[in-house]
Order: structure tokens, then sequence, then C-alpha cells
């Protein structure tokens, strides 16, 4: 942190000075002829503004390397106007020393480019032999104390375009002269730094890692570019095509390096940090761009206009582009936040839609709807979870043509419970922000309160349907019991009472005709027993005595041998001992009945059980059998198990109807019982 301030503190006034240097004296004080304000307003200043920004944001070894050589290119060329516009100085005594310091900035400025180049985007190399270039590159930073030592003449900055053989230098060493050769050829010559440097960079680029090839693949096509317009610019004759490439070259190395901070987090800017430093900067760097924008035309052709018509072009553009300014501006703040006006469209709008919506499948619909246009989402689709926490098989509400797998996906959760899930698809036009995630979360959680209301009400519309029905079943039950108990008196026990009376009014005749016997008489007796069984079997079937006598697990041991298959009670002693609420034992014995009936109808099985447990305030009955199953979902709205159904929701229990292992069926009943227990004894 304070070393990159450090840097901020000691490079942006030098670089500041000395670029308002060269414009005020190119474009005012020397105005005269060409300007050459080109070069420090489109190829200087640009890479100027963003070095110190990126200081200010980075310490990466990179983010250092644009900034020493957008400052060296400032004094470089400052140096160079100074000289042009002064060309007497090359005859004073001390201009040797003033020479090298142009001579050192132009060759820290091309090292650093180089190094920033061969190192992007984080400053860091992968092999040695790349770092060792990289260290190599920085030899000709020494090109400037060395001439001024071992050469006897002056050696210019190679772009002045004035020789200093002719100058002598009185600062150099007379036994170090045999070494002005090699000084001239190895270090004032740039060449094999830049053959180091790029020889780095295309290795990398081509055989690099496929990270390090997608991070470094648009910074190498600017490079290129710009080496391809810097030869055209020094080998072929001046043309304003080959100028506009040029500084349309280093205007892009910003954009590009602002491309890596964007999509791969270059210069060790983390992606949290990527919006905030955008949201404070971004209004600087959209000024330069646009100052830089309208002055190109200007600038470039000001040596073939007129004042008048330099000043005209220039303000055409600058209105021309305003729509432009504004249109970038739009676009980085899409870039880095996403669409926040659309965003803030769908929140608004996201709470007017579920209010408006009452059924499930039209709520989870509209929010789709919404969640798709809010994040520019291919396909939106909702699943909704059951009580088990699992996921429907199919989505419950879709946006688009949803198809293929999620690339983001957020739950709806209301307290603990999961209540379903948003999965959208690729975003049609870029991949989703960080924002644009947390927006996704931010819809979750309001649209989770929705959706847990919705469903609570349409669970309550489904028991009240139920409730419904059950009452109805239960009233055609009492109606159908009520008919058997009449079909039973009628068919069994009033003949059987009808014989009697017959019997006893045949024994009266025969008693007067003195023809009674003692065996007719017991006879009698005994259909009167007959009667009386059939009277108490009835009775039995309703509420047998056992049951009211020693309790549930007696009455159910007590069915064991008439059951047509061998059957199995499981029960601790506590539970045997344990005097449950009447409902709760009589509603229990007909679960247990009714689910041993259909065993023994349906079941097709050659063993069964009956288990039961007490635990938590619950007594918890396990009706198991190895038959063949019920070969698919168990009937809710008819049969023996609607009618378990309708009993134990009455004493709000529970019915789960599962397969067993390894075969047959499996019904397992939860009654409450925290409303009175007795003991026995």
């Amino acid at each position: 942190m304070l070393r990159r301030w450090g840097l901020l503190a000691a490079l942006a006034p030098i670089g500041v000075a000395s670029l308002l240097y060269v414009v005020i004296v190119r474009g005012f004080v020397d105005s005269a002829g060409d300007h050459q304000l080109g070069w420090p307003l489109l190829g200087v200043l640009p890479t100027l503004v963003f070095g110190m920004w990126l200081l200010t944001v980075s310490s990466a070894p990179s983010a250092v390397f644009i900034a020493v050589a957008a400052t060296s290119m400032a004094v470089g060329s400052a140096c160079e106007t100074l000289v042009l516009t002064n060309v007497g100085l090359i005859q004073e005594p001390w201009f040797p020393l003033f020479n090298m310091i142009g001579l050192t900035a132009d060759a820290v400025s091309t090292a650093a480019f180089l190094a920033m180049f061969a190192t992007y985007p984080t400053g860091t190399l992968e092999r040695r032999w790349q770092r060792i270039a990289v260290v190599l590159i920085w030899v000709p930073v020494a090109v400037g104390p060395l001439t001024v030592l071992t050469t006897p003449h002056v050696v210019m900055q190679p772009y002045i375009g004035i020789s200093g053989d002719a100058v002598p230098n009185p600062f150099a060493v007379p036994w170090l002269e045999w070494a002005a050769p090699a000084m001239h050829y190895l270090i004032y010559q740039p060449w094999p730094s830049v053959v180091l440097g790029l020889a780095v960079l295309y290795s990398r680029a081509i055989f690099g890692a496929v990270e390090v090839r997608a991070r470094m693949r648009v910074m190498t096509w600017v490079v290129t570019v710009s080496l391809v317009s810097f030869i055209l610019w020094t080998v072929t004759p001046p043309l304003w095509i080959t100028s506009v490439i040029v500084f349309a070259s280093l205007i892009a190395m910003p954009l590009a390096a602002i491309h890596g901070i964007f999509r791969y987090g270059a210069f060790d800017i983390a992606p949290g940090d990527r919006g905030r430093l955008v949201a404070r900067s971004s209004g600087l760097l959209i000024t330069v761009l646009y100052g830089i924008a309208v002055a190109t035309p200007g600038v470039l052709l000001a040596d073939n206009m007129t004042i008048v018509g330099a000043v005209l072009l220039t303000t055409l553009l600058a209105v021309c582009l305003l729509p432009l300014r504004a249109w970038l501006q739009r676009w980085i703040q899409r870039t880095v936040f996403g669409d926040r006006d659309r965003q803030l469209m769908l929140l608004s709008e996201l709470g007017s839609r579920l209010e408006q919506s009452v059924e499930p499948g039209d709520l989870l619909t509209r929010l789709a709807v919404a969640v798709r246009t809010g994040l520019d989402a291919s396909w939106v689709r909702i699943f909704l979870a059951g009580p088990d926490g699992s996921f429907a098989a199919s989505p419950a509400g879709v946006a688009g043509d949803a198809r293929g797998a999620a690339v983001a996906s957020c739950d709806l959760e209301r307290a603990d419970e999961t209540l379903g899930r948003i999965e959208v698809g690729p975003r049609r036009r870029g991949d989703y922000s960080d924002a644009e995630r947390s927006l996704l979360r931010t819809v979750a959680s309001q649209a989770a309160a929705s959706v847990a209301n919705v469903r609570l009400s349409a669970r309550l519309a489904e028991q009240l349907i139920d409730l419904t029905a059950s009452r109805e079943r239960l009233v055609a039950a009492q109606d159908d019991e009520r008919k058997r108990l009449e079909r039973d008196l009628h068919d069994g026990i009033q003949q059987n009472v009808v014989a009697q009376i017959a019997g006893l009014r045949l024994a009266r005749n025969r008693l007067q005709r003195g023809q009674l016997t003692a065996d007719e008489l017991a006879a009698l007796q005994d259909q009167a027993r007959e009667t009386l069984t059939d009277l108490r079997e009835l009775a039995h079937g309703i509420h047998p005595p056992v049951l009211s006598d020693n309790g549930l697990v007696a009455a159910i041991e007590s069915s064991v041998g008439k059951f047509p298959i061998p059957l199995t009670v499981d029960a601790d002693d506590h539970l045997r001992a344990e005097r449950f609420p009447e409902d709760v034992e009589t509603t229990a014995y007909y679960v247990v009945r009714e689910a041993l009936a259909n065993t023994a109808k349906h079941a097709n099985a050659s063993l069964a059980s009956v288990q039961l447990v007490q635990d938590d305030g619950h007594l918890r009955i396990a009706i198991s059998d190895d038959g063949c199953g019920m070969g698919g979902p168990a009937p809710v709205s008819s049969g023996g198990l609607a009618n378990i159904r309708d009993r134990v929701a009455a004493l709000r229990g529970s019915v789960n109807v599962m397969d067993n292992d390894p075969s047959g069926t499996r019904v397992v009943v939860e009654l409450p019982v925290q409303r009175g227990v007795d003991r026995v004894g």
C-alpha cells in the first residue's frame, strides 16, 4: 500500500510536469509549423493517466511497469522538446549530463513497456528463462551513464534527428573509450531488449497454460498491431493513416488492460474490488477517452487546416460524440454492475407481480419471467421442494426455452425450510456479474415469502377438500355399518329369535297337552344361548371386550390365532402396560384390523407383523407384510386405506404407506397420545 502510493507521489508530478511542458511549448510557445502534439496527447497522455490510476488500485509489478513507462515517455518527450526548441543547448558543457536524462528516460520507457508486456497481467512468470530474459531487458537502462563515460562525443536520443558526433563530451574517460562501440551496439540499440521481451510475450501467449493464453490473448494482439504500426511509422514515408494506427494502438493498450481487469482480474485486482474501483474512477477514464477522441482529428490535421477549421471540427466532434460518451458510461456500469436500471425495475415490479398472483403456478411463472427479464437470461426455471426437501422432477415455473444445465441457481428458503430453487440458464450477452448473482439472491429471498404464503394457502385448500371428502366417507361408512348391522340382525339374530318364539309357542301347546319333554326345553335353551353368542360376536366386531379390559396390545394379540397367516406382535413390556385414551385405542385397533384385513385379502403374503412403539408423545404403529406390495401409489380417495387416513386424521395423526424391505407393504401410523395416559395397576 505505502509502496504504490509512494510511487504515485514520485512519478505523478514528474510525468504531469513533463507532459504540461511539452504541450505548452509545442502548442502555445512554439506553435509555428509542425507542433507534433499527436505524440504527447494521443500517445503519452492516455498511458500516463491509466498508469497513475493503476497505481492507486494495484501494487502488482505490471501496474508499476506501466506507470514507470508512461512517466519515462513524458520525461523523454520533454527532453526532446527542450532540445528541439533550444538547439544551442547542445554546445553547453553540461549538455552531456542533461542528455543522459533523455537517453535514460527512453531506455527506461522501452524496458518498462517490454517488461509489462512480457509479464502481463500479474507481473509474475512461469519459467526461469523467462525471468532471466525480463531481467536482461533492463540492461539498456544503463545506456545514459555508460555513453557519458565511454563516448568522446555526445550520443543524442535517436528520435531527435540531431547528430551529436561533432559535440565533444568532456566527461568521457579516455581509458574507457575502447568500450564505446560495445555500448553503441549492445546497449544503445534497443533491438536485443525488444527481441527478448517479445520472445517471452509470444512464448507465453502461444505455448503457455490455457489460462495464461486466455488472459494474454487481447493484449498480445494489441502489442502485435502496435509493433507493426511502429515499424511502418519508422521505415515508410510519413502518412496520416500510419500515425492514426500508431496512436490507436497506443490508446488500445489501456483499453486492453481494462478488459483484462474486468474479465480476468488483471493486475491482481480482486473481483470484489472492481465495481468499487470502477465506480470511483470511471468518470475520469471516460472523460480522458472522450477528450482524446475529440482532440485527435484536430491534433492530427492541424497542420493542414486553419485555426477556425480545427476549432469547428473539434466542436462538431464534441457534440457528435456525446451519445457515445453516455453509451460508454452505461457500458462500463453494465459490465461491472450489470444492467442496474433494469434490475431496479425488476425489484420494483416483482412485488406488484407477486401481490397479484394467488395461484402457485401463476406466481412461479410470473417470477420466472421477471427474473429472466431482469438478468437477461436465456431461460429460467423454478422447482418446488416436497415435504422431504427433495425437488420435483419437472419445474413449476418456466420462462424461455429451458434446456441444458443451469449456470446459476439460488434456493427459495423460508426460515429453515427450503421451498424451491431458481435455476437460470446462460446469459444472452456475456456472463453474469457478481452484482447480478447478488440480485438473484435478493429476488429469491423476496419471492420465498410469497411462495410460502401461496403454498400454505394451497395446502389449506387441499386439506379443506380432503376434510370434505373425509366427512362424506365417514357418513357413508356409518351408513354402511348401520346397514350391515341391520342385515346381520335381520338375517341372523332376528331369524333365530323368530324360531325361538315359534318353538316356545309349540312348547306351550305341548305343555297344555302334557306332551312337553325335557329335551325339547333343553333345545330351546340351546337356541337362546346361540342367539346370545351371536349378539356378543356382533358387539365384539365393533369394540372387543379385551380392548376395554386389557388394552391395545392384548386386543391385537387376541386376534393372532384367527389371522389366516402367521402374525407376530412386537411391543415392549412398558407399552403393554400402557393405557391410552379410549379414542386412541379404538382408532389404533381399527387401523390394525383394517390393515391386516387388506393384507389377508390382497397382499398374498406368507408373514405379517405389527410393531408398536411409543416415542416423543406419539404412538407409532407399523403393520408390515412380505406380500406382493402395492404395485403403485396407495389409493387416497377410497378403500380401506382411505378409511384409515380418515380415522387417523380425526386425531391429528399421520399415515405413510411405503414398500417393505425386501418385499411387501409397510403401513406406518402415528397417533398423538399426550391428552392423558392411564396406567394399569
